[in-house]
């Protein structure tokens, strides 16, 4: 079973992509800034970061950039609100493989996971 952790400052869009991930048979820890991202990154060793962009303590970029350091082969996507396209260049560049616009979208969430785990 494929482990996932869910990045996002809030708690209903963590409960709304928890729920579809587990559906899916995902294995899914969650974090609510990129500071409680990075240390469940080195907890938990998931094998995929769904990672949105802007939380407070730690932004999603500096995260992705920091779990990315640690771990060459970490596997994040980014999420962006609208508008955000800017930062999700930038994010692209702190290591992040892919990026899903917000809200969550089951078929765009899962069509990202598919593109890094072909089944």
């Amino acid at each position: 079973m494929r482990k996932v952790l869910l990045v996002d400052d809030a708690a209903f869009m963590r409960m709304r992509c928890a729920k579809l991930l587990t559906a899916e048979g995902f294995q899914v820890a969650e974090a609510a800034n990129g500071r409680e991202a990075v240390e469940q990154y080195e907890a938990v060793r998931p094998d995929l970061v769904l990672m949105d962009i802007t939380m407070p303590e730690m932004d999603g970029i500096t995260a992705t950039r920091e779990i990315t350091q640690r771990d060459r082969a970490a596997n994040v996507i980014m999420v962006s609100a609208l508008g955000q396209q800017s930062m999700v260049m930038e994010a692209i560049r702190a290591g992040a493989r892919d990026f899903v616009v917000k809200p969550y979208e089951p078929d765009r969430v899962l069509g990202a996971i598919r593109r890094i785990f072909p089944q």
